[in-house]
């Protein structure tokens, strides 16, 4: 895949993005659900390809369905997501386009949802997904095939 063929050429930066791919999806504290549509919006903000193909087999196992990860950006129009979920997609869209507005009374909001742990998660897998997707955006990395995650 030229995804693996990318890292390849940079193994020690490889070797990084795998271990922050781990630490995302086999030990945060967040659950699947909404660890995933707040990837999900930074997919879509980023449009990278890689991004908006893969699917977490942990978060359907949980409940989230084609039709919520397609319409993740109407979360706040939509009963299909929980507060937690808005609130996590509402974040990734906030750091990923208006980062400096990101106020007190918002993090109150979270703060109400969310432990700090939590928190601290949530916007270190906002980071990576973004920085990541951007990359593959960038370098314009193709997908030749969806991608299944745990």
């Amino acid at each position: 895949l030229e995804r693996l063929r990318l890292w390849e050429m940079a193994p020690h930066f490889g070797a990084g993005v795998d271990a922050m791919r781990k630490a995302t999806y086999e030990a945060s504290s967040l659950p699947a659900r909404v660890r995933e549509v707040a990837r999900m919006r930074i997919a879509q903000i980023n449009q990278c390809p890689i991004c908006l193909d893969t699917r977490a087999a942990s978060a359907m196992q949980q409940g989230l369905t084609e039709e919520m990860y397609s319409h993740v950006h109407e979360y706040a129009d939509s009963g299909d997501y929980s507060e937690r979920e808005r609130l996590a997609i509402e974040f990734a869209e906030r750091f990923a386009t208006e980062h400096q507005n990101l106020d007190g009374t918002f993090f109150a909001a979270l703060r109400e949802q969310f432990s700090d742990v939590e928190i601290l998660e949530l916007a270190t897998t906002i980071a990576f997904c973004l920085g990541i997707g951007r990359v593959y955006t960038v370098l314009d990395i193709a997908n030749e095939c969806p991608v299944a995650m745990k």
